[in-house]
């Protein structure tokens, strides 16, 4: 398996699990998600991947993943974050968390998925122009850093990526009506015939059997 490393907290869990019900063992090696997609286009070897549903329908389009084998496995919650110590701010609604942002002296989020989350969110909110000058971006650290060392005061990003980062507090999710997260998806590789084991892995990552490991890590099952 070739994976964002967004899911390693999660995949360490799970795993396990998997090898110690099936037999098998799994190798699994991480790359943030751009990095990842383009050593999959340039010809890397690999029998699944895991990474983001976007990047994924890319490598659909681009041939390197078979078209009818993408499975949906999680959808990793996007949350909001301040310095721990600070007040909490309310986001209970979409009203009250566009409230919070124009608030708000400066803000953070990350250059990967959910930083692209963010900066489409805030596009789609009118908010880009707005928040642009008050942005400081998280680039190969977890925004929760940013936000513990006072340089932002608030910072959105995939929960998981910030579990834990001494300094910050999860205030929680951003309002669900949001659509508050990046879905993770599996697909196998073109070209590589049907392997049974690897298709029961992939169908353990997306039961009930790691259903709790996957709300542990602030994210949801893709079947909720």
């Amino acid at each position: 398996m070739l994976s964002g490393g967004a899911m390693r907290r999660f995949m360490t869990e799970a795993v396990p699990l998997f090898e110690r019900a099936s037999g098998h063992r799994v190798a699994i090696r991480y790359a943030p998600t751009r990095e990842m997609k383009a050593e999959i286009e340039a010809g890397a070897a690999f029998d699944v991947a895991l990474l983001p549903r976007s990047a994924i329908d890319a490598l659909v389009q681009s041939g390197k993943v078979a078209s009818d084998t993408p499975i949906d496995v999680v959808r990793s919650l996007v949350g909001l974050m301040v310095r721990t110590g600070s007040a909490e701010p309310d986001i209970g609604t979409v009203d009250k968390f566009i409230g919070v942002l124009r608030q708000a002296k400066s803000i953070s989020h990350s250059t990967g998925p959910s930083g692209q989350y963010v900066g489409a969110l805030l596009e789609r909110l009118g908010l880009s122009a707005e928040m642009k000058e008050k942005t400081v971006l998280a680039i190969g650290r977890p925004v929760g850093e940013v936000i513990a060392g006072g340089e932002a005061e608030i910072g959105m990003q995939q929960i998981i990526e910030n579990q834990p980062v001494a300094g910050a507090r999860l205030v929680g999710p951003l309002p669900a009506a949001l659509g508050n997260f990046v879905a993770y998806t599996a697909g196998f590789a073109a070209g590589v015939p049907g392997r049974s084991a690897v298709r029961d892995f992939v169908g353990f990552l997306a039961s009930s059997a790691v259903a709790g490991v996957i709300r542990a890590k602030g994210m949801e099952p893709a079947s909720t």
